[in-house]
């Protein structure tokens, strides 16, 4: 019988699919993994993740992975407008983004204290 019990311990889920966009206004919050969603995040939306974040659509609102000490988390999108983007607390506005990069897939990550954003192609 124990053995059958033990089988059955519930894990907790290390990622959060999300398969609609986030409108504005809406906050998801995950902290146990990544988070993906297959659509877009809107301006004024925003996504805070304790591991990376994948956006598979426009992501123009804020987005904050490795939040819980992960400096190792990224933050990929398939067209780069954010608001925000942060990762384990470094943080860079739509301001400093390099104008090359808008509206191209992207991906952010910790190089040390300072943060990189790449295009994907």
């Amino acid at each position: 019988m124990q053995q059958a019990e033990a089988g059955k311990r519930e894990t907790k889920p290390t990622s959060l699919l999300l398969d609609k966009p986030v409108r504005s206004g809406q906050s998801v919050t995950f902290l146990d993994g990544d988070v993906t969603v297959l659509g877009s995040v809107s301006s004024g939306a925003e996504i805070v993740a304790g591991g990376s974040i994948h956006v598979y659509g426009a992501l123009r609102g804020r987005a904050m992975a490795g939040v819980n000490g992960n400096s190792a988390a990224r933050i990929y999108c398939q067209k780069i407008e954010a608001e925000l983007l942060a990762i384990d607390g470094y943080y860079q506005t739509a301001e400093e983004l390099d104008e090359k990069l808008r509206s191209r897939p992207a991906q952010a990550r910790l190089d040390g204290q300072l943060m990189k954003i790449t295009a994907l192609n």
